[in-house]
């Protein structure tokens, strides 16, 4: 039986937009639960008196994570704090990518000394043409991300790389989320990145073949994401609207984390 030798970590603190909030692994109540929260339970179960902050608010943009996260976050004295940001401007029609670059660096240059472990993400990308579209950008933010990693001494889990995370039927109806699966292979990946035994070792893996949907079923799915999601979006652009605008961090505090854990 393997033994992990990992020190246990105290406190974790969440920095991000929708990613981090935890869209769309919707739990009973209403609320949503995520990889950030899975982590954080993992962390509890092994360290009593662990403590667990989300800032994460859906709809930042890297400026905003910036100006209003991470000031707030680096003054927790979190053992692990973890950073996914940036994606949202690289979807926006109009992308200023040395902005967001220097963002980026801001935000690593005053998190990584503030906690004992900084954890980056190459994001994951749902397979179609809205990734191939995008590509080029995702592909420089992400080279930013390892930069900045190997320089500050940053962890980096790649979940762009991962097999399993582009697969579609991970993803939400909206195409912008993961599912609850999806949200728990992320939380194995960084549980994993951190140095903890691994309770999936095959979290990368695909998921096994099924029949694919027919040419009707895709037309209707295409028609119900275009007017529930997509459309609604395309308007929030127009107007300069956010879906996280007026909405507080979803656990502001460092408190005692108490589930749900799995």
């Amino acid at each position: 039986m393997q033994t992990n030798t990992t020190p246990p970590h105290s406190s974790l603190v969440a920095v991000g937009d929708s990613f981090t909030e935890g869209m769309s692994d919707l739990l009973p109540d209403g609320t949503y639960r995520g990889w950030a929260d899975l982590l954080a339970g993992r962390m509890a179960a092994h360290t009593p008196g662990f403590r667990y902050a989300n800032l994460a608010v859906r709809g930042k943009l890297i400026g905003q994570i910036v100006g209003e996260q991470v000031p707030v976050a680096a003054t927790m004295g979190a053992d692990v704090i973890t950073l996914v940001g940036g994606l949202n401007d690289t979807l926006r029609p109009k992308c200023d990518m040395v902005r967001v670059r220097d963002l980026l660096t801001e935000a690593v240059e005053r998190l990584a000394p503030s906690c004992k472990q900084l954890v980056l993400m190459r994001s994951p990308g749902r397979q179609g043409p809205v990734l191939e579209r995008f590509r080029p950008r995702m592909e420089e933010l992400f080279a930013c991300v390892d930069g900045l990693a190997a320089r500050h001494g940053a962890l980096v889990v790649d979940l762009y790389g991962a097999p399993s995370l582009g697969d579609p039927r991970m993803w939400d109806v909206d195409r912008l989320h993961l599912t609850a699966e999806g949200h728990r292979r992320i939380a194995e990946a960084v549980w994993q990145g951190l140095g903890y035994d691994p309770e999936d070792t095959e979290w990368r893996e695909p998921m096994p073949a099924t029949v694919p949907p027919t040419w009707a079923a895709r037309r209707v799915a295409d028609a119900r994401f275009a007017r529930q999601y997509l459309l609604p979006w395309i308007a929030r652009r127009l107007t300069g609207r956010s879906s996280g605008d007026g909405l507080p961090p979803k656990r502001p505090d460092l408190l005692p984390y108490e589930g749900p854990w799995r």
